[in-house]
């Protein structure tokens, strides 16, 4: 039953994400970051070191990825303060994992329910620009 709910949770997601906007597509990845985070920390919290490193090595990929897709060259002051910013969820999340501490998973939630707010209030207009538009 479970791998059924698996595929069919995949199924979703990846036909949400063929739909999806730029900013769509931003918005999924955060809230999948901030879901492995709290399953992560819960695994830890229960002992469970497997599950534990998986879903903290997941939060630790979609925020790589976050950050790998901040331009740069166009960004400015934004880009570099998300940047320092990711750089910093990195280091913590890979501190969480190695001394089996649940605090700096918590910063990093928080951090990312913060920047994730103040994503979801982009007005829709602006929802489809990429570099090729602007």
């Amino acid at each position: 039953m479970r791998g059924s709910l698996q595929a069919y949770k995949k199924v979703s997601v990846d036909s949400q994400l063929s739909a999806a906007s730029p900013h769509k597509v931003i918005q999924m990845l955060m809230a999948g970051a901030i879901e492995r985070l709290i399953q992560g920390k819960a695994a830890m919290a229960q002992g469970d070191l497997s599950v534990k490193g998986e879903r903290l090595g997941k939060a630790l990929d979609i925020i790589i990825n976050l950050r790998a897709c901040l331009s740069m060259d166009d960004g400015g002051d934004i880009a570099d303060n998300l940047d320092a910013i990711y750089d910093f969820m990195i280091r913590q999340v890979s501190t969480a994992n190695l001394e089996n501490k649940p605090e700096p998973i918590d910063d990093v939630i928080e951090l990312l329910r913060e920047i994730k707010s103040a994503w979801d209030q982009i007005p829709s207009e602006y929802h489809n620009m990429t570099q090729a538009t602007s």
